[in-house]
């Protein structure tokens, strides 16, 4: 008799528990769906549907086609016109700034070849900041890149669901995380260093815009023009440049700016 009280007990308290789960899980999945975070909705949207990307097959010529698009990434960097580096005007990078600039790293993003995952760089903000700055220093002040961190891994992503050619893949370089943050340090310096003179419609790569803004202002614009009188009419020239990035020539860009 007291084996039959025991076991429902423990049936009633698992059955309670399992409720509870089960409810806690749904406010969750709940509060997913009212978030106005667009990640947080699909989440919640893609664990009730039991949704699941298709995966694309593989081709069986994946790795000489991985070959291709790893050498043309590598030739269309190499392309670049180099010029040589000053070392008069290199700013000093503070470890406050290492620090802050690893507790900010997305651990959402991938590693790098260094195997170095953006959740090590937030635990262990405080002990890496100091090793970190001092390597960022004497890169800046030698004008040289440390050859692990411009090492990378690149992957294929289709562009499309079911790719036919090299042309539907768009090469993506996964860097080291480090590096990004040393980049995100020299671009915030470059940024407040510049005159105010950048240009109002530029949208990619300015705080606080996205190139949702940049659609919305085509739309605004498009629109107030086809209402402003009868017979207006709009022409739109819209120009891709293939592996734009990898061919920029920096000597061209610094006169720029």
């Amino acid at each position: 008799m007291d084996s039959y009280n025991s076991y429902s007990m423990a049936a009633s308290y698992n059955v309670r528990k399992a409720k509870e789960v089960k409810q806690r899980y749904g406010r969750k999945l709940e509060s997913q769906l009212q978030q106005s975070d667009s990640r947080s909705l699909w989440q919640g949207l893609r664990t009730i549907t039991d949704y699941k990307a298709p995966t694309s097959a593989i081709d069986a010529n994946a790795k000489a086609n991985a070959n291709v698009i790893a050498n043309a990434k590598a030739n269309a960097s190499s392309c670049r016109q180099e010029e040589n580096a000053n070392t008069e005007n290199a700013f000093i990078i503070s470890e406050h700034d290492v620090r802050r600039a690893f507790r900010r790293v997305n651990t959402r993003k991938a590693a790098g070849p260094d195997g170095i995952s953006g959740r090590v760089l937030r635990a262990c903000a405080d002990q890496l900041a100091p090793v970190i700055t001092v390597i960022f220093n004497l890169s800046l002040i030698q004008s040289v890149i440390p050859t692990c961190f411009k090492e990378s891994i690149i992957v294929p992503v289709p562009k499309k669901t079911h790719p036919a050619s090299l042309n539907d893949y768009r090469p993506v370089a996964l860097t080291s995380v480090v590096m990004k943050c040393l980049e995100r340090l020299v671009r915030d310096f470059i940024i407040s260093s510049l005159p105010d003179t950048l240009d109002p419609l530029q949208f990619a790569y300015c705080p606080n815009r996205s190139t949702d803004d940049a659609i919305s202002h085509l739309l605004h614009t498009s629109l107030t023009h086809l209402d402003t009188r009868k017979g207006n009419y709009v022409k739109m020239l819209f120009v891709d440049y293939s592996s734009a990035f990898n061919t920029i020539i920096l000597s061209t860009l610094t006169t720029k700016l």
